[in-house]
């Protein structure tokens, strides 16, 4: 009886599957793009070498917070000032030629205005001459002498207009000199003003590389110039991530995110998508596509920046950081799980159709035979129907479907290999214990 019993039951039970089920149900989901990068300010600067020589002093060490216009280094300027201090004072020399040459133009000009009088009084003294001369009213003596007077007034006139001329070419070539002081003095200041180093903004030294009494080079062509520090602005802090080429389409400014720091578990920084890189970079080597010649293959990220709301004073650049980007969410939309998920293709599907659940040897094979369908299996009637979906954004554990579905539906959730082998119609038989007890155990 015994043995009789059990042929039955497995008669019964005889191609019946075993499945883990769940429900459909409203959830508020959240899509979420993870991505792994380093935090970075907003704002920093490479204060490199802008001259060749020794520091001779430097006012800062790693770690200090600067205010602009703050002094950060010295370099050894000796030669620069004394040819500052040439330049000057060729400069106030030229100035001073140049004062000279303004009273030489002005005495000229008055020199010119008085031989202009002189030779208008001779000039009417000589025409008087001529007609007294002409009606022998005075003696040829008299003519000879105011004809000579007036020659004399005409040639001083001539002689007060060239030093007139002469006084103004000096005026304006003393100007030109102090042009050219003036722009000696600029060149030699700035060769100068490069020995020192100002802080340009309100900041933090987060590196500083060199010492004092190492000599430092400016960079020329192929070939990069001393960093003296890296000067930081730490009010705004970002988290310069990568995102995969596959999550960036999602992603848009302004979205909310969540930044984790390593150095700083437990405790969660809020952000906000503020740049976006147009450029992939090729993850094996860190290069913008856009730099190289060669077409690749390999996985490509994009740049992506969040900026922290309200960073701590105690943030580094260079922290290991991880950014959970919300690129769309949905409140109280029909779920499920997301392992629910499965598909079929088309020649399966119709072979459920078939009575004898497969396809006859005389159908054709098509590309439409060979279409891929994305559904899950509902219960119904003890069976597992196939059901196509439509789904939306897609959680952490669950996503959203938008047809083919109602409230309530009881879905197959598993086992994975169940879903991957199951044919649609097939007879199920639900046993959740094993999701309950490993619910119980988390």
């Amino acid at each position: 009886m015994a043995i009789g019993g059990a042929i039955a039951n497995y008669e019964v039970n005889k191609g019946v599957v075993t499945v883990q089920t769940g429900r459909v149900q409203r959830l508020d989901l959240a899509a979420v793009v993870s991505a792994s990068g380093e935090i970075k300010p907003k704002t920093y600067v490479n204060i490199g070498a802008n001259a060749f020589g020794k520091i001779t002093k430097l006012y800062v060490k790693e770690g200090d917070r600067v205010k602009r216009g703050q002094m950060l280094a010295q370099l050894e300027n000796v030669q620069s000032a004394a040819d500052v201090n040439a330049t000057r004072a060729g400069l106030e020399s030229a100035q001073t030629d140049a004062l000279a040459a303004e009273a030489a133009v002005n005495t000229a000009a008055a020199d010119l205005d008085r031989a202009k009088a002189d030779w208008e009084r001779m000039n009417l003294d000589w025409q008087r001459a001529q007609s007294l001369y002409h009606d022998q009213l005075i003696a040829k003596s008299d003519f000879d002498t105011r004809k000579n007077q007036w020659e004399t007034a005409d040639s001083g006139l001539a002689q007060a207009k060239a030093r007139l001329a002469q006084a103004k070419a000096q005026k304006e070539s003393a100007d030109r000199r102090i042009a050219q002081n003036q722009a000696n003095l600029t060149r030699v200041s700035d060769v100068l003003q490069k020995a020192s180093y100002e802080a340009p903004f309100d900041g933090v030294i987060t590196n500083l590389p060199v010492r004092e009494g190492e000599t430092v080079v400016i960079g020329i062509q192929n070939s990069p110039g001393s960093t003296l520090m890296t000067l930081a602005d730490m009010s705004v802090i970002t988290a310069e991530v990568r995102v995969d080429e596959t999550d960036i389409v999602n992603v848009a400014l302004g979205q909310s995110a969540e930044v984790t720091i390593d150095a700083i578990p437990k405790k969660v920084f809020k952000a906000t998508v503020t740049e976006i890189g147009n450029n992939a970079i090729v993850r094996s080597t860190g290069v913008a596509t856009s730099q190289t010649t060669a077409a690749s293959q390999e996985a490509k990220d994009f740049k992506v920046v969040v900026t922290l709301q309200d960073p701590p004073d105690d943030l580094r650049p260079g922290l290991s950081a991880t950014a959970k980007i919300t690129t769309a969410t949905r409140a109280q939309v029909l779920s499920v799980p997301i392992q629910a998920l499965t598909v079929r293709t088309q020649t399966e599907l119709d072979a459920a159709k078939n009575e004898k659940g497969s396809v006859q040897a005389a159908t054709p094979v098509t590309e439409a035979s060979k279409k891929e369908v994305q559904g899950v299996f509902v219960i119904r009637d003890k069976k597992a129907q196939f059901v196509p979906v439509e789904t939306g954004i897609a959680g952490t554990t669950d996503i959203e479907v938008k047809s083919g579905l109602k409230e309530g539906d009881e879905i197959v959730t598993g086992s994975y290999k169940v879903l991957r082998t199951m044919k649609p119609g097939a007879s199920v038989k639900v046993d959740n214990v094993v999701v309950k007890k490993e619910e119980e155990e988390n």
